[in-house]
């Protein structure tokens, strides 16, 4: 079912795509190009942006929509270190949720007036299954990545009758920088371009909750479902952790 209006005409759209210097953001940004759109970067190699300064988030956005209206935006930067509660680290801690989720807020309170005054709009946060429960290792990484997708669907129902679109992007493992660090093998590893083509189809689809790959997620998803006596067994179990 369609939770949003569908974005398959990229033709004259213009997007800012926060956190694309590596990675899914980057594929991103050049699938959509390829498809039309026009694509501003915020990251280490195009327009150069701190997601955790606000000054320079909120000089961005003004500038940026002073040139135009601003039809979609996605935020993808991330940050992320294992981390287990027996080897706390509070200020890698601070930073991931500096990254991860303050950064979102900043670019937020940056755009959603002036797509409240155009009613019109999209908004799309790249969250990961990560976020979905409890992981181990996933101390500082995990908790920032379910206050995302609790935050996009706090979004949708405040915003879905103000004509502005909400998505949340929950990917399993894909192949980037971030999960080279992995020391484990990652089950239905794909690239970031497949994640770039999944994440756009999902938007021409109307979709809020787009996740990637099904082979992945949907088992996943049923994990979710699980009763925390069979959940924690079964995930020890199967991480050796």
């Amino acid at each position: 079912m369609q939770l949003n209006t569908p974005m398959a005409d990229w033709q004259g759209r213009r997007v800012w795509l926060v956190g694309a210097s590596t990675g899914i953001g980057l594929s991103c940004a050049q699938a959509l190009r390829t498809a039309g759109a026009h694509v501003i970067v915020s990251a280490v190699q195009w327009r150069a942006l701190d997601v955790s300064d606000p000054e320079q988030v909120h000089a961005t956005a003004k500038a940026l929509q002073a040139e135009g209206p601003l039809d979609l935006v996605v935020y993808a930067a991330g940050y992320y270190r294992a981390q287990r509660a027996t080897a706390i680290d509070l200020d890698d801690l601070l930073q991931h949720d500096k990254v991860n989720y303050q950064g979102a807020l900043q670019v937020l309170h940056a755009v959603l007036p002036g797509m409240l005054a155009r009613q019109s709009g999209h908004i799309s946060l790249l969250s990961s299954v990560a976020g979905w429960r409890g992981l181990p290792n996933g101390l500082a990484y995990g908790p920032t990545k379910a206050a995302l997708t609790h935050l996009a669907e706090t979004l949708y129902m405040d915003l879905q009758d103000q004509g502005i679109g909400v998505s949340v992007v929950n990917p399993g493992f894909v192949a980037t920088p971030l999960t080279a660090q992995n020391q484990f093998t990652m089950p239905a590893l794909i690239s970031p371009e497949q994640a770039a083509q999944d994440m756009l189809k999902g938007w021409a689809q109307g979709q809020f909750d787009i996740h990637f790959p099904k082979r992945f997620t949907l088992w996943l998803k049923l994990l979710r479902l699980l009763p925390y006596r069979l959940y924690f067994p079964l995930v020890r179990k199967f991480t050796g952790l």
